[in-house]
């Protein structure tokens, strides 16, 4: 699987629409594989406009419990871990748990960038569910899970929440 990454400035929140159609139309029937897109801009206008950045990965994780094109809310998260392959397994062996806490998240995409470099796609039924999941009592032997998955973290986590969203994919 493939995943790209791209990120820039917004001087016109109204102007990126129309070049995400434009790629759905022109581009999206002949891209072989191409599953879904989903796009989008921050409060604070971050990305695709100017200067993009691209961060094209074959290291790719989707976990769906439901329809990612029926999200309400997503927040992309990039992240770094000092121990990749324990913080992959400490993720598999909570997933369960992880899922029965947090219904309100109906998928998530992670993309491996190499060195330790991640980016998390999460996908929400909505951001009101999200934010009111996210305050809830994680069990305990979950909690210990995540705490060192923290643990594992290097610098800081860079949170973008897409209020303003498009999810396109092929259907």
């Amino acid at each position: 699987m493939f995943a790209q990454i791209i990120r820039g400035k917004v001087s016109d929140p109204d102007a990126v629409r129309p070049v995400v159609d434009r790629w759905m139309t022109e581009l999206g029937p002949s891209a072989t594989g191409w599953l879904g897109s989903t796009s989008g801009v921050t409060d604070d206008r971050r990305l695709l406009d100017g200067e993009a950045t691209f961060q094209d990965s074959s290291e790719v994780y989707v976990d769906t419990r439901g329809d990612l094109d029926s999200a309400g809310f997503v927040q992309v998260i990039g992240l770094e871990t000092s121990d990749p392959e324990r913080s992959r397994q400490l993720m598999t062996q909570t997933r369960q748990a992880r899922v029965a806490l947090r219904p309100d998240i109906i998928g998530e995409v992670v993309v491996g960038h190499g060195d330790g470099k991640f980016t998390v796609v999460n996908y929400f039924v909505n951001e009101e569910a999200a934010r009111r999941a996210e305050r809830q009592e994680m069990p305990a032997e979950l909690r210990d899970a995540m705490q060192e998955v923290v643990a594992l973290g290097v610098g800081e986590r860079d949170f973008l929440d897409l209020r303003m969203l498009w999810l396109d994919s092929p259907r």
